[in-house]
């Protein structure tokens, strides 16, 4: 399979810059596998297509505040990116930085009022290993004076507006670098309704992180290696999800975070195994689903690893027809943007 098979044209207009003012406020275009049928509507004719005894799983990952400010000790601003900790023990970081000239191993790093950093030796381009101590918790710190990792395709300075936007309302455990963008649109009072509809909320943990803004750089898309991604999934819903299989009802996936995770930790029998583990699931045409059986997602980059793992869904051809429809439609895009629904 070859990248520009993915591809399709996509006016930067349609890239959606800001939330809507209320998160349940986006549109909604549902794809029908069974016979290849396309609705438009609004997020909340969501609870029309679930039923009870259906299972909706969730990632319940929360982004960290990953970008810090600051100067080197020597002089010069600094912009430090944490990618992933590196140790269990310290607060030893895989960073990517940007700045004039790159710091030296052993540089000192002034990033806010009690936190600092410290290069150390070791991490292959673009990558530097850097060391953080601060007068307190780390990640608090990390809250006080770090910056929301907004996508590079949202061109503008994140707000106080993202602390809250960019994350899920169910959103718990940090770690991650960018959203779960397809649970964006849901509210509690969503969430309430479905759960009154005798729909069984489920939710998992995977950390989202740097690969998601990575392009794939291969022809050959078979060529493209996934980034791993930590990943955690509870006995409550492993044991959830796979009484609903045995029983033949639906389990549907909030998310391509979801998806691959709920894909990754499935043992040879076809039932998800409660635990933790690193993910680098590829998930793109020909792939067979054991678990996931309708997916709920926003709309995705051209030639990107997530429009793989929805045509790999809902096939390519069909999802790609959706997708020049979307945009004659003036649907928006990505994180920000409007969501799908593929039965």
């Amino acid at each position: 399979m070859h990248l520009n098979d993915f591809d399709f044209d996509l006016p930067h207009d349609l890239i959606a810059q800001h939330p809507l003012e209320s998160r349940e406020s986006s549109r909604l275009m549902v794809l029908t596998r069974q016979d290849q049928r396309v609705e438009q509507g609004g997020f909340p004719d969501i609870l029309d297509h679930f039923k009870a005894g259906d299972v909706l799983v969730l990632n319940d990952t929360r982004v960290i505040p990953a970008r810090l400010l600051g100067e080197k000790e020597t002089g010069g601003k600094i912009e430090v990116f944490l990618v992933r900790r590196l140790v269990s023990d310290r607060e030893d970081w895989a960073c990517m930085t940007k700045c004039s000239k790159p710091p030296k191993t052993g540089a000192r790093l002034l990033l806010a009022d009690g936190l600092e950093g410290e290069v150390l030796p070791g991490g292959e381009a673009p990558f530097r290993h850097i060391r953080f101590s601060c007068s307190g918790d780390f990640i608090e710190s990390l809250e006080i004076h770090g910056r929301i990792p907004l996508p590079p395709y949202i061109r503008r300075e994140d707000t106080a507006d993202d602390r809250e936007r960019y994350q899920t309302v169910f959103a718990r455990s940090k770690g991650a670098l960018a959203a779960p963008t397809a649970g964006l649109h849901f509210t509690g009072e969503i969430l309430q309704a479905l759960r009154d509809k005798g729909v069984e909320i489920r939710t998992l943990t995977l950390h989202v992180g740097l690969g998601t803004f990575l392009p794939v750089r291969t022809e050959n898309i078979l060529e493209h290696k996934m980034h791993g991604e930590v990943f955690h999934v509870p006995t409550e819903t492993a044991e959830t999800v796979n009484r609903a299989k045995r029983e033949g009802r639906r389990v549907f996936a909030l998310g391509t975070t979801t998806t691959r995770t709920l894909e990754y930790a499935v043992n040879n029998d076809g039932e998800l195994v409660a635990g933790e583990g690193v993910s680098d699931l590829f998930i793109y045409p020909g792939f067979r689903f054991r678990i996931v059986d309708a997916l709920i997602t926003n709309f995705h980059l051209p030639k990107s690893t997530l429009l793989m793992l929805v045509s790999a869904f809902a096939g390519k051809e069909f999802v790609l027809d959706a997708y020049r429809q979307a945009v004659r439609e003036q649907f928006r895009f990505f994180s920000y943007g409007d969501c799908m629904l593929i039965l």
